[in-house]
């Protein structure tokens, strides 16, 4: 039996997170992802950097990023410090 899609290079975009059909095969599975929000000030985008910026692990491995940084960019942090950042100042001005 094959993976899923979002399991496999097919299904992932090579600049951090999921491509529509890595997306299209967790729908399948029962779960609704939806794409990366790049900017603004949406609430979904502080509390994934928030998450994500919290998250254990390098950013950095044999000198190349991470899926970790590459999410990260693809939501519009450079880091995880700058991803924790983000999220605060986007929730403090969603108050």
């Amino acid at each position: 039996m094959k993976t899923p899609a979002w399991q496999r290079k097919e299904g992932q975009n090579p600049k951090g997170g999921l491509n529509a059909v890595g997306r299209a095969s967790l729908k399948a599975a029962g779960q609704n992802i939806k794409p990366p929000v790049k900017s603004g000030d949406n609430p979904r985008r502080a509390s994934f950097l928030a998450r994500m910026g919290g998250n254990d692990g390098p950013e950095y491995k044999d000198g190349k990023p991470t899926r970790l940084l590459l999410s990260l960019n693809a939501w519009g942090a450079s880091s995880k410090a700058d991803a924790k950042a983000k999220a605060k100042a986007i929730s403090a001005r969603n108050k």
